[in-house]
């Protein structure tokens, strides 16, 4: 490579939405799940990355977000790339300038370390095969994404993605994400995915350390053992478009993933008095009108409502009249199932 000649690659991975919830770590092993997660894939909500690079005595970083430098994120980039010098030794040699920009608020509560984490790793694959030849796998990508951010393995694939080791899905791995496209129902495609922003404001808790809480929760074990149930009848529920299976395991897993927080010790809570208020007018919305219409819940007090497309003129309607008072400012944002990680 010229020492003077700067090479760019850019890449845009998307958010994704856990339906079986990834919750817990096991404590001797990096970044590898108690239990087996589902998610859906997401288009609007994305991170885009670039970077610049080119030869050098030395490794060297300069990170920006959203045009502006970000020594937190910096570090964070950095102690990764450190521990991936056996994946890309070319690492040594080469000098990075990385811009990264969220298509969606920062601070909305949508899982930007999916995003970005996952974007970040498919540049990196792109610059070795540039600097080497051969091809990008995304089986690789999934896995590298993984050690950065665990749910990031599951953002490079289409659709639907499986994550976690289940005699339901074979060639499942704790290790990385297995695409779900040609094995669900077409209805699931269609679905959309309208994240209402209860709060802006930074969690109390992060996701990191609500993880490390599961490994003294009194009911963890029982969870991990409900959690790989539902994940058998969420895949059986998904070929056969099966939309009440599906509702019923999406929001039993949305209330189990916040009633462990309050069973951890110290408990915690991160759902606020608008993000009952959204479900419970919601269940009554479902109820007199029988649309399929659904929610879940991330760590955190935002809600994702989904819905098939064909309902979604109605559904929206309901949203812009009956929800969007309990949004901070009235934000929300209409995404759905999109198609996964692509190069720029």
């Amino acid at each position: 490579m010229n020492e003077n000649q700067v090479h760019s690659v850019k890449w845009q991975s998307p958010s994704n939405i856990a339906i079986v919830k990834y919750w817990g770590k096991r404590p001797e092993m990096k970044q590898i799940p108690q239990n087996p997660s589902v998610s859906f894939t997401l288009s609007k909500c994305r991170t885009e990355t670039s970077i610049d690079y080119k030869a050098s005595d030395r490794f060297g970083l300069h990170f920006r977000f959203d045009g502006k430098e970000n020594p937190e994120f910096q570090t964070k980039i950095a102690e990764f790339l450190k521990n991936q010098l056996s994946a890309f030794p070319f690492l040594n040699e080469i000098e990075l300038h990385i811009n990264s920009h969220n298509t969606f608020p920062h601070s909305s509560g949508i899982a930007s370390s999916a995003s970005s984490m996952s974007a970040l790793v498919l540049c990196l694959m792109d610059i070795d095969r540039e600097l080497n030849g051969g091809e990008i796998d995304l089986q690789r990508a999934s896995c590298l994404s993984r050690l950065a951010s665990g749910s990031a393995c599951r953002s490079v694939f289409p659709k639907m993605a499986l994550w976690g080791a289940t005699e339901a899905r074979p060639g499942s791995s704790d290790e990385y994400a297995v695409s779900l496209e040609n094995e669900i129902h077409p209805l699931f495609k269609t679905f959309h995915d309208s994240i209402l922003i209860v709060s802006d404001a930074k969690k109390s808790v992060s996701s990191r350390a609500g993880h490390a809480l599961m490994n003294g929760n009194p009911y963890a074990e029982s969870r991990y053992a409900v959690a790989k149930n539902n994940i058998v009848n969420l895949l059986e529920a998904l070929k056969k478009g099966d939309l009440e299976t599906f509702i019923r395991i999406t929001e039993w897993e949305a209330m189990q993933l916040h009633a462990l927080m309050m069973c951890s010790e110290p408990s915690y809570i991160l759902m606020k008095p608008n993000t009952l208020r959204i479900i419970n007018t919601l269940l009554e919305f479902r109820k007199e009108t029988d649309i399929p219409v659904c929610f879940t819940l991330d760590a955190g007090p935002n809600v994702h409502i989904l819905y098939p497309d064909q309902h979604a003129e109605m559904v929206e309607r309901f949203i812009m009249d009956e929800l969007e008072q309990y949004c901070v400012g009235g934000q929300w944002i209409p995404d759905q199932v999109g198609d996964g990680a692509s190069k720029c």
